[in-house]
């Protein structure tokens, strides 16, 4: 009785140690490899569908898009530097001066406001831009273009500075070189003894603004070099730009002034410089630009109204990418 008691203990032990077996290893024997074991049961199964599959490789496509420059914000040209209509080209990198491209650039041309950088570099490395100005009578003798300021207004000079080279008004050059020099004239003297000091020999500047007198004329060599050097000064950085300004007259009446350089707002590499023009001189413009490990220069001399900006456009692009 005892034995037959015995072997049936043992037989009921023997299956409860098979079935635990069988719990144990069942489970890992459809698991499918890689999937964790926590996962329910219709996601361990589950295999994506292609449509599945394109859709998240689209949408990583479209992530990595956004974050990628598109090529259409850069003017494409054929490969070579971009034709222009300009009469005077020099394009220089920024931060060597190394020639990257010219056309005419030594040809004795006017500059018309685009001198104006350099009457802006003397007054920024002068300094004490903070003092005021008081406007004379004799300063508001600019035509055409004129800020409208006042003789007996006193200005800041950082605050004429900003107007100067933002919206290009004459009244403003006048009043800043006389303040600066004494007169119109001594302020002529000092803009040659810089613009000499820069490399720029083969220039004569006779009055701070630009308008036609004779005597007066630049180059595109000569002005490239005067950009650079105002491209160097972070006073003047942080003025050309500038899309807006807003300008607050001595009787606290404001306007706001747009800058003048259409590039600026065309492309969103272009960071300056300067426009000009005069019915001699031609449309012409100091533009700059910059990306990362790049900084470009352009002047654009004797252009079109329309062709001053298309050819500028392009060749900034052409430079900074070529």
């Amino acid at each position: 009785m005892k034995l037959a008691r015995d072997s049936i203990l043992l037989l009921c032990g023997i299956a409860v140690a098979f079935s635990a077996v069988g719990q144990t290893l069942q489970p890992e024997a459809i698991r499918p490899t890689g999937v964790p074991e926590s996962l329910p049961r219709n996601e361990e199964t589950a295999t994506p569908t292609p449509k599945a599959k394109h859709s998240r490789s689209k949408t990583a496509r479209a992530a990595r898009a956004e974050s990628t420059p598109r090529p259409s914000a850069v003017p494409q040209t054929s490969g070579g530097v971009p034709s222009t209509g300009a009469k005077s080209v020099m394009m220089v990198d920024a931060r060597t001066g190394q020639t990257l491209y010219e056309k005419n650039a030594d040809e004795v041309r006017q500059a018309a406001s685009t001198q104006k950088l350099l009457t802006a570099l003397i007054i920024a490395e002068h300094g004490f831009l903070d003092q005021r100005v008081t406007v004379e009578s004799i300063d508001t003798m600019a035509e055409p273009v004129k800020l409208n300021i006042r003789s007996g207004d006193t200005y800041q000079r950082i605050d004429l500075l900003r107007a100067l080279l933002v919206k290009s008004p004459n009244d403003v050059a006048r009043c800043l070189a006389r303040d600066h020099a004494g007169s119109v004239e001594a302020f002529a003297a000092v803009m040659n003894q810089r613009a000499h000091e820069l490399g720029a020999t083969h220039s004569h500047f006779v009055n701070p603004n630009g308008l036609p007198v004779p005597g007066q004329y630049s180059s595109a060599r000569d002005l490239s070099l005067i950009a650079r050097a105002a491209y160097a000064n972070p006073t003047i950085r942080s003025i050309v730009c500038l899309p807006t300004l807003v300008f607050r007259y001595a009787n606290g009446r404001t306007r706001e002034l747009e800058n003048t350089n259409k590039v600026l707002k065309q492309l969103s590499f272009c960071n300056g410089m300067k426009t000009g023009y005069t019915e001699a001189a031609g449309h012409c413009l100091i533009a700059s630009g910059s990306r990362p490990g790049r900084d470009v220069i352009v002047v654009v001399l004797g252009d079109s109204k329309s062709g001053v900006w298309r050819d500028a456009s392009a060749l900034l692009s052409w430079g900074l990418w070529m």
